[in-house]
């Protein structure tokens, strides 16, 4: 039977951070998923893309991410809202620190530093291509019977695997959930101005269309991803277009203001829905990432909200450490439960609420959001605190997320 101070269930992006960041700390960790990380490595771009928050990119130097990303990503100066292609629009930028918005970066890389950094880990140890066949806990350790025989055990489980959690179903944890009816549509798009490191949310009636800077290429193209949340029967229509006719309509949604638009990476798409779990811990359980939560892309803070779940765990376990405490104590779990739960259910609510305020139709309805637009332009607080969000700054901080060592 092997030891460890924690097994983490899932090698995914938010479970590969907190191991690394527990290594940074001297905790011993142990992933167990079932994929194969060598379909992880030197992947070509798909046009899969995160904006990374301010803040998660601070865990990222802090615990050595940033050594092992390819490129340094592409800087968001300010983000732009508008309603739809009126007059009008509310610009957010970064503060008086000149620290960016947030930085974009294709998944590949992002998946690839995350991994190569838990690779490189002294106290890490990764075991791909498992399948876990049982988990036991009570109230003395937790135990990870694998497939193939061997025995894992820990004082604490950690859930990080996804959306479909085996963990949080085994614990008969219940789940807040519904569809939005939409579709979201990812690529990436050649167009002939720059884009000056502005990224633009445009709301629709039918969805919200995120165009999200991006470097240019080595022959000076200049690039942007999107994400186009609309309507399923929308959607299926827009998928079934050719590439060029795909890039005529995402032209007439953006107004023109880059210029010429042409596909750089195929399309694709994923249904839009909500779930939020009533509780993130159980007997020796803790939930991080998608398995505890997942909410609306319209504010880009899906796997940042995952990447804070992780910096709470990691310093609540390493703060448990060094009081000597059982690091599946029900007191340390409740600690991490009241830190990340408002935080979490807050943008949940944020971002469930902007999606449907902006999807109501209509001109009075349009004339109202951009007369409330106008309001927070002209209320510094109030806008400081919304960009205090977008760049994953409000809330109590975990000290990862300030760029302080554990």
């Amino acid at each position: 039977m092997t030891r460890t101070d924690v097994i983490i269930l899932g090698g995914g992006l938010v479970g590969l951070a907190l191991a690394s960041a527990l290594d940074h700390a001297g905790l011993q960790s142990i992933i167990v998923d079932p994929a194969d990380p060598d379909t992880r490595r030197d992947a070509a771009f798909d046009g899969r893309t995160t904006a990374v928050s301010s803040s998660s990119m601070r865990m990222f130097g802090t615990i050595g991410v940033l050594d092992h990303l390819a490129g340094a990503g592409c800087p968001i100066e300010a983000i732009r809202v508008a309603d739809g292609l009126q007059p009008g629009s509310l610009t957010f930028e970064p503060g008086e620190d000149g620290e960016p918005l947030g930085v974009m970066h294709e998944n590949r890389h992002l998946r690839a530093a995350l991994l190569a950094r838990a690779e490189a880990a002294s106290h890490a140890t990764l075991m791909w291509k498992r399948q876990v066949k049982e988990v036991v806990r009570d109230d003395h350790r937790a135990t990870v019977r694998l497939a193939d025989g061997e025995e894992l055990t820990a004082p604490l489980v950690i859930g990080a695997e996804g959306r479909q959690s085996p963990s949080r179903e085994a614990a008969g944890i219940r789940m807040a959930r519904w569809s939005y009816r939409h579709t979201a549509i990812v690529s990436t798009l050649a167009h002939d101005r720059p884009h000056e490191h502005v990224a633009y949310e445009i709301f629709y009636s039918t969805g919200p269309f995120a165009l999200l800077p991006m470097n240019d290429l080595e022959d000076g193209t200049h690039r942007s991803a999107i994400v186009w949340s609309i309507e399923n029967d929308k959607a299926a229509g827009l998928l079934a277009l050719s590439d060029e006719a795909f890039a005529a309509e995402a032209q007439a949604a953006m107004g023109g203001f880059l210029g010429r638009i042409g596909l750089l990476t195929p399309r694709s798409s994923y249904p839009l829905g909500f779930h939020h779990a009533v509780r993130i811990t159980d007997r020796r359980l803790a939930l991080v990432g998608d398995a505890a939560h997942a909410v609306h892309p319209i504010a880009g803070q899906g796997v940042n909200l995952g990447f804070r779940d992780a910096a709470a765990l990691a310093e609540v376990l390493v703060d448990g450490a060094r009081l000597g405490l059982d690091l599946g104590d029900a007191q340390l779990l409740a600690r991490y439960q009241r830190w990340r739960a408002l935080d979490a259910f807050s943008v949940a609510l944020a971002t469930d609420g902007l999606t449907r305020l902006y999807g109501v139709p209509g001109k009075t309805a349009s004339a109202v959001r951009r007369l409330g637009m106008g309001i927070v332009d002209r209320l510094p607080p109030l806008k400081a605190r919304l960009n205090a969000a977008a760049r994953g700054n409000s809330g109590e901080l975990p000290r990862l997320l300030l760029g302080e060592t554990l």
